[in-house]
């Protein structure tokens, strides 16, 4: 975890119009930036962004946070990602706390590999476009496969030289470590000597979603006997190739944006339709997917769609890992590409624009396609055709999320079609596919059940701008957002603004909203602390479900207007200099919302049978409460409830 300290001095530095100017063209309008939104397509702009209140707003699709949160949104970071972004922007050096031993030497090895790493794409780039060896054997290559330069540099595509130690040599000189040398998979060891491992290759350098480089893909030039065509970073600390996907990081907001992932086999599939234009495309390496790969894909988009040979070999590499993509829940398509082309040749021969529409007049449900396959291959084979039958409800079982219901009906309905055989039987065998599985689950958990700990939930929370207020809760977030604004100001002379609103808080139960009650609990645990909580430090909060309703309560509308001073001549009132008044008038409206409420339900009761002692009790009460009204009206001036 990153220590409090380092996060308060990162957020002590933080310039939201800063951050968010690095990725949107902000254009200063009053007291706040405009700008087109990175979250939707939009031709006028609706992006704000207050650098008073430290939060953005697009007033067309409703996204909404501080900085943090728009490195989260944007980029697709983790909160301690985003945190070491802005770390690293202004300099921060990030300490970290409760770590065993074993895990800092794990974080510290993390580092160095990356060091490494940035430093081998550097050397390898030099050699690329700087010498006359890589000019020759490598840039040339490149360039004849119609590569352009940009996009060389963008990837940062680099060359291994002929000689055995290039950059052995290099690396050690600059005195970095042989064993982590080793490690990285540039440098090998063998009969006691260290030589470079990527000899005459191409360089692919392999990104994590941060930039960070994590490891190479080696290719070779041209045909050699006994020599691979690719080889790639082994596992170490950084890189573990279940859980990376090539490109990712260049094609993350394009998926975002677009709502569609393209998967292809290789790099240089990634870099053609990148250099064509279309950017939200990763590649598998032609591997089998895994459920951490799918996890990624869906991080930006639920939609996936497998771009593979149209020959039987990319048939059979599109079918791997199809039923854990539907386990996932992710929306699959297929296309195949014909003639033999795969999408690196297909492009260049076609065009980006011929390439996109050959994609959307060829889209092919993976499922329904998988059967057409198999049903075609089994001909008159009743046995293979069983074994269709096996197989298809066998994937149609893996699509068992609620949401998935209708989806999972309308493909036992169309495959039943296919095969020729009754809806119902097959509606049975795949029910009995997802009862196996949840037996063997509930089974694995029981096992399991006493050697795990319980974790929190990390289920996405439904963002409370998107609800519907009425009038009591509308005031109910008032009073919150007034209680973190300006809770540490006085109230009187003796207590301050929090002491005095958390105890009419307790004694009137005014705010019953659950989300609410939970911000005014955490600021109470943290004010009995001898904490200092301020409307900032709830607004970047490490958990988001906390962020995310403390950026709901801000109202961009409350900005005062500068021209007021220079067309009137005198100050406004601040919200700062009006907070006594502000929380006065809420405080007073709540009290008088639950007399009311009392009101009514006790005049329910009066309707009742009563004794007559019962009725006496009641009508005191009424009377009681009708007083408390009058009084409360008096302070806040006339007050009509309807």
């Amino acid at each position: 975890m990153i220590s409090q300290d380092t996060i308060q001095q990162i957020l002590s530095r933080i310039d939201i119009v800063e951050i968010v100017g690095g990725f949107v063209k902000l254009k200063k309008r009053g007291a706040n930036y405009l700008g087109l939104c990175p979250f939707h397509n939009e031709k006028s702009p609706s992006f704000t962004v207050s650098p008073a209140k430290e939060l953005y707003k697009c007033f067309g699709c409703g996204k909404s946070g501080n900085a943090v949160s728009f490195l989260m949104e944007h980029e697709k970071y983790s909160y301690v990602d985003a945190l070491k972004f802005l770390a690293a922007k202004y300099n921060v050096t990030v300490e970290e706390t409760y770590s065993s031993p074993e895990v800092k030497e794990q974080r510290q090895t993390a580092d160095s590999l990356y060091i490494i790493n940035s430093f081998a794409q550097q050397f390898f780039s030099k050699q690329l476009f700087d010498t006359e060896e890589g000019q020759a054997v490598a840039l040339s290559y490149l360039k004849e496969r119609g590569f352009r330069e940009d996009i060389i540099q963008k990837f940062q595509l680099g060359y291994s030289p002929r000689q055995r130690d290039a950059f052995t040599s290099e690396a050690l000189k600059q005195q970095y470590n042989a064993e982590l040398l080793t490690k990285t998979g540039i440098v090998a060891e063998r009969n006691g000597e260290l030589m470079d491992n990527y000899r005459e290759r191409i360089i692919f350098p392999v990104h994590n979603n941060t930039g960070k480089i994590i490891g190479f893909g080696a290719r070779i030039i041209g045909k050699k006997e006994n020599a691979p065509k690719y080889i790639n970073t082994p596992e170490n600390e950084v890189y573990i190739k279940s859980k990376i996907l090539y490109g990712t990081y260049f094609a993350r907001q394009s998926i975002d944006k677009n709502d569609e992932c393209l998967l292809v086999e290789g790099y240089t599939d990634v870099i053609s339709l990148h250099q064509a234009g279309i950017e939200n495309v990763v590649a598998s390496g032609g591997t089998s997917l895994t459920p951490d790969q799918l996890r990624l894909i869906k991080k930006y988009s639920n939609n996936l769609t497998i771009l593979y040979d149209g020959d039987a070999a990319g048939v059979k590499a599109a079918m791997r890992g199809l039923d854990l993509a539907l386990e996932e829940g992710l929306n699959v398509h297929l296309v195949l590409i014909p003639d033999k082309e795969d999408p690196d040749s297909y492009v260049n021969k076609v065009g980006a624009s011929g390439f996109i529409e050959f994609i959307k007049q060829n889209k092919k449900d993976v499922i329904l396609f998988q059967l057409e396959v198999m049903l075609k291959d089994a001909g008159n084979d009743t046995t293979k055709k069983a074994a269709a039958v096996n197989i298809i409800a066998e994937s149609i079982s893996r699509i068992n999320k609620v949401e998935d219901f209708t989806r999972q009906q309308d493909y036992i309905h169309k495959s039943a079609e296919l095969l020729k055989i009754d809806e119902a039987g097959l509606h049975s065998l795949v029910n009995k596919f997802i009862r196996e599985r949840m037996t063997k689950l509930e089974a694995k958990n029981t096992r399991d059940e006493e050697q795990l700990p319980d974790f929190p939930s990390t289920d996405n929370y439904e963002d409370p701008t998107l609800q519907l207020f009425n009038t009591d809760e509308v005031h109910e977030r008032a009073l919150v957002r007034c209680l973190l604004e300006f809770g540490l100001l006085p109230w009187d002379e003796e207590t301050t603004l929090a002491q005095h609103a958390l105890a009419e808080i307790d004694e009137w139960g005014m705010v019953e909203h659950p989300d609410l009650l939970n911000l005014v609990e955490l600021y109470r645990q943290l004010y009995n602390a001898g904490s200092e909580p301020t409307m900032k430090g709830f607004l970047f909060h490490e958990d988001q479900t906390v962020s995310k309703h403390v950026v709901s309560l801000a109202d961009f509308t409350e900005e005062l207007s500068p021209n007021w001073i220079r067309i009137y001549e005198k100050p406004f009132p601040t919200k700062d200099e009006l907070y006594l008044q502000e929380m006065q008038s809420i405080l007073t409206y709540l009290k008088l919302r639950k007399i009311k409420k009392m009101m009514d339900e006790n005049q329910r009761d009066m309707e009742r049978e009563h004794t007559s002692e019962e009725l006496v009790t009641l009508i005191k009460t009424h009377q009681h409460l009708k007083q408390l009204e009058m009084e409360l009206t008096k302070v806040m001036g006339t007050v009509i409830f309807r």
